[in-house]
């Protein structure tokens, strides 16, 4: 219910209004059952207006540190994440990864859209970098189409780093749903998990129009990072 309140009566008309966002491909989102929504990252606001512009929900696994925050600020932080949908995992590795595939399959499973984002961090530099197999199999365990969507311009309008957002519009564009079921059973081979991540990268490259980069954001992330 808080959901459906801050998309239609209290967050989304305003953004909306603000942010002007277009969108190409609507028709491909599936109308019933669960599917993953695979999309570039490129700002933190992908994961806000991504869900206003598409009908039925979806929700998105973001990093534990957001719901964690203490006073006004991280009670504000905390609701607005819960009311876009998102839902709160732990990106330590391990036991913490394996709990959060399992989120994801129970979202799947209950027959609802799961927001991922394959690159596993927003894009430093506007440049698409390796997708992470995490969501090959999660598409493959589930059973489930994936639905490649390329956010535009949302790093012009969020750059990494600033807290307040720019006036321009967004755009959207939403690729048709694609179908893994060959590899059924097979969630366990690399191999298999490498290439339907490069199938699905190949397909968001071609929605998006952004360079690619044949490594992971997060190596190029540290590398920049001061020592």
């Amino acid at each position: 219910m808080f959901y459906w309140f801050m998309k239609y009566l209290v967050a989304g008309p305003i953004l909306k209004s603000i942010f002007r966002p277009w969108v190409i491909g609507a028709e491909n989102i599936p109308e019933h059952g669960g599917a993953i929504i695979a999309s570039n990252h490129l700002s933190f606001i992908d994961s806000v207006i991504l869900p206003l512009c598409v009908d039925r929900r979806i929700s998105f696994l973001a990093k534990s540190e957001y719901f964690r925050g203490k006073g006004f600020g991280g009670w504000a932080t905390k609701t607005f994440m819960l009311g876009t949908g998102q839902l709160p995992i732990d990106r330590s590795g391990g036991k913490a990864s394996e709990a959060s595939l399992n989120t994801g399959l129970a979202v799947l499973g209950g027959g609802h859209l799961l927001g991922i984002y394959p690159e596993g961090t927003r894009s430093p530099d506007g440049t698409m970098y390796r997708g992470r197999t995490g969501v090959a199999r999660m598409v493959l365990e589930a059973g489930v189409p994936i639905v490649p969507v390329a956010m535009i311009d949302t790093e012009k309008v969020m750059p990494i780093g600033t807290k307040l957002p720019r006036i321009r519009r967004i755009g959207i564009v939403i690729g048709k749903p694609l179908d893994f079921s060959r590899f059924e059973g097979m969630e366990g081979d690399r191999f298999i998990l490498r290439s339907v991540t490069d199938e699905l990268m190949v397909e968001l490259r071609k929605l998006s129009g952004q360079d690619y980069r044949d490594v992971y954001a997060t190596s190029v992330k540290e590398r920049a990072a001061p020592a």
